[in-house]
């Protein structure tokens, strides 16, 4: 029996969703991701997730549309809802970002977060050193000063490091880029695999990074910024990674 074979029972709700159709499409994610509904196959018929779900047609088509959306399946005459190749899903989705990362077990997905992260902040920080004034160079002094005092407080450092970036970040009024960093860190913000050990050393390492990019900045030094924003997110990863998978996709 294939993985597209296996028709696993619908999840007992423990207390009926408010919203059945969220609750029916975040289901259909997980199974599409685990590669219950592999891709090519088609979905099972309408009636037949009606009763899996216990829920009714309208339901079920609300849900479809939301897979479409996401750009998990296609609707395709005289086959039913078919399920696209990864290829094709949005992956800036909320739910299928979520579901790829738990169920990815080599960190490549992860790693390609980082990758996208870099490249974007890099270009950022460039422009932040071409437009900061002295109150925002001022401000990422403060912020890299206060972690220092914090390298032993992860929680506090934690919430300097992420105001470090996002100053830098709106500072270079690539609302898109910020955008879309902001939607991928939201993602794994919580995520054991992705944030790592939290240990002193490491927020010590992690905060030189943060004031080589801040001495480039008030430098005026635009592809020093990058560089150093670059290198710091590379290398923050590097020492929090999971071992698991090959991270030669970070190389430089």
């Amino acid at each position: 029996m294939t993985a597209s074979d296996r028709q696993p029972a619908a999840p007992e709700w423990v207390r009926r969703p408010a919203n059945l159709a969220s609750a029916v499409t975040a289901e259909l994610v997980e199974r599409v991701v685990r590669g219950v509904h592999a891709p090519g196959t088609s979905l099972p018929p309408e009636p037949v997730l009606c009763e899996s779900f216990s829920v009714s047609r309208t339901v079920v088509r609300e849900a479809v549309k939301l897979l479409q959306a996401k750009g998990l399946v296609q609707v395709r005459q005289g086959a039913g809802t078919v399920v696209n190749p990864s290829s094709m899903w949005n992956m800036l989705d909320e739910l299928v970002l979520a579901a790829v990362i738990a169920e990815d077990e080599t960190s490549a997905v992860l790693d390609d977060l980082v990758v996208t992260r870099r490249l974007l902040e890099a270009d950022m920080a460039l422009v932040a050193a071409r437009t900061a004034g002295p109150d925002v160079v001022g401000r990422l002094g403060a912020l890299v000063d206060a972690m220092d005092e914090l390298v032993g407080d992860p929680v506090a450092y934690r919430e300097r490091d992420i105001a470090f970036h996002d100053t830098i970040m709106q500072v270079s009024g690539n609302r898109l880029a910020r955008g879309v960093v902001r939607a991928l860190e939201s993602q794994v913000i919580n995520t054991a695999r992705y944030v790592g050990r939290i240990e002193r050393a490491l927020c010590v390492e992690s905060n030189k990074g943060h004031r080589r990019v801040y001495e480039r900045i008030a430098a005026r030094d635009q592809d020093g910024a990058a560089k150093a924003m670059f290198d710091h997110i590379t290398e923050a990863w590097l020492a929090r990674r999971p071992e698991s998978g090959d991270p030669g996709r970070l190389a430089r």
